[in-house]
């Protein structure tokens, strides 16, 4: 175990506690807005997954459906899973526009309504890294995946954009003692912890996202007001310390940023992974 894995075992969050305020912040707001610009990672992953059609393909953690579209247009069978039920609205609207079938689920990552075996593929991108208990987690996904079929994930590091983005939050407003960082996903280490055991084969790679905005004041209002946690932190802060959150967030895009001419430009730096399941 890690030094990181260490010090978060020594205090034992209440960890329901912690996902209905995880629930509250990602049904504020509208995640679908900032979702949205994220399709490309869906199309990333179901081609790192080498999806073929009629396979039986579960989302978790959905959103609102970038990878569970992406799966479709392949011609699979799609089950497209968030806790979130606006989410899932926006996810089926989606599909409605493009004339996609498949199927949408109001689920828990931490206890999926599906027997054993059921799915071929597994797959979450940025989202099943927010649950509260993160080997429960894995394990679901494990479960409902069958015997030599594959989990693909698209997880955050922790040295990329948003990795850095929830440190500098952490530093305003605090997570509960012992809570697991979400960034812990986006390590080649974590993922080993938690899906070797049973894993025939771990392939993982790390991808970008481009953060493209009008500008930083235009990314921080569009976080601020849709992306849940963003907004559930300045909520929770007086306006002084609204301000320095603001001023910091600044900061962190323009560390990052690579646009010269008043636009933002951001690589986000992710992990994608392949598990094939023994």
């Amino acid at each position: 175990m890690n030094s990181t894995a260490v010090a978060e075992s020594a205090v034992v969050p209440d960890l329901r506690q912690l996902k209905s305020q995880q629930q509250a912040a990602w049904s504020s707001g509208d995640y679908a807005v900032v979702g949205t610009t994220l399709s490309i990672v869906g199309e990333t992953l179901c081609e790192a997954l080498d999806l073929r059609s009629g396979q039986r393909v579960l989302d978790v953690a959905a959103g609102n459906g970038n990878a569970s579209l992406a799966a479709a247009r392949r011609w699979c069978e799609v089950v497209s899973t968030d806790y979130v039920p606006s989410l899932l609205e926006r996810g089926r609207e989606r599909a409605a526009a493009e004339r996609l079938d498949m199927r949408f689920e109001e689920a828990d990552a931490e206890a999926l309504p599906f027997p054993d075996a059921s799915f071929d593929a597994v797959m979450s991108t940025f989202g099943v890294m927010f649950t509260a208990d993160h080997v429960r987690a894995a394990d679901e996904m494990l479960r409902v995946c069958r015997p030599g079929g594959r989990i693909g994930l698209a997880n955050w590091t922790p040295a990329g954009f948003i990795g850095q983005l929830f440190k500098t939050i952490g530093r305003h407003r605090p997570p509960p003692p012992g809570t697991a960082s979400p960034a812990s996903w986006g390590t080649r280490e974590r993922i080993g912890e938690l899906f070797e055991r049973q894993a025939r084969s771990i392939v993982a790679a790390e991808r970008q996202f481009v953060f493209r905005y009008r500008s930083p004041r235009h990314w921080l209002d569009v976080f601020r007001t849709w992306y849940g946690p963003t907004l559930k932190a300045f909520a929770a802060l007086p306006a002084p310390a609204q301000a320095e959150l603001e001023s910091d967030l600044m900061v962190l895009v323009d560390r990052f940023n690579r646009a010269d001419d008043g636009t933002m430009v951001v690589p986000g730096e992710y992990l994608e992974v392949v598990i094939t399941r023994a």
